[in-house]
């Protein structure tokens, strides 16, 4: 059996989970951009003004290393090259 949780796409680029741990894997991501982004849309929609700068920075630094550390896994973790895909 191989350790491999993703499969290139039949179409485009990138991969498309297997099997239940490349599922698995995708929810966490999105569970936790969901965790990091539900502070920013709560907390300024309680105090009615918008979310300071500061806040909108780190925001896009916590999406931007979760994206970067999703991809990076999905790529060690898919059988085959990533590779823009026409079909069969």
């Amino acid at each position: 059996m191989t350790d491999t949780w993703f499969r290139p796409r039949r179409y485009g680029y990138g991969a498309a989970p297997a099997n239940w741990k490349g599922w698995a894997a995708m929810v966490a991501f999105l569970i936790s951009v969901l965790a990091v982004s539900l502070p920013l849309v709560i907390g300024p929609s309680q105090t009615g003004a918008g979310p300071a700068f500061w806040q909108v920075t780190v925001w896009a630094l916590a999406l931007a290393a979760q994206i970067s550390g999703f991809v990076r896994l999905a790529r060690a973790k898919t059988a085959g090259a990533w590779s823009w895909r026409w079909g069969k």
